[in-house]
C-alpha cells in the first residue's frame, strides 16, 4: 500500500514539474503555479506514505521484541528467532522509508 502511494505521489510530482515547466516556457503564470502546486502535492503524498510505512515498521519492531522476549522467557529458541526476524524486518522498513 505504501509503495503504491509513493508511486502515485512521484507521478503527480513529475506531472506537476512538467506542467510548471510548460507554463514557464509559454509564459503562463497560472499554469506554472498549478504545476508547482501539483508537484508539492505529489511530494506531500510521498512523505505521507513514507511516514505510514515507518509507523508500520515501528509496530513490527515492537511486536518482534515482545515475541523474542517471550521466546527467551519460555526458553523457546524458535519463537525467539522469529521475534528477532520480525524486529529486524521492522527496523529495515523504517530505514527504507526515511
Amino acid at each position: 500500500m505504501g509503495t503504491d502511494e509513493r508511486m502515485k505521489g512521484k507521478a503527480e510530482e513529475i506531472k506537476g514539474k512538467i506542467k510548471g515547466a510548460a507554463g514557464d516556457l509559454i509564459d503562463n503564470e497560472q499554469m506554472e503555479a498549478e504545476g508547482r502546486a501539483e508537484e508539492l502535492k505529489g511530494k506531500g503524498r510521498q512523505e505521507a506514505a513514507k511516514a505510514g510505512e515507518r509507523a508500520r515498521g515501528v509496530g513490527e519492531e515492537l511486536k518482534g521484541k515482545i515475541k523474542g522476549a517471550a521466546g527467551d522467557l519460555v526458553d523457546d529458541e524458535q519463537l525467539e528467532a522469529e521475534g528477532r526476524a520480525e524486529e529486524l524486518k521492522g527496523k529495515g522498513r523504517q530505514r527504507a522509508n526515511q
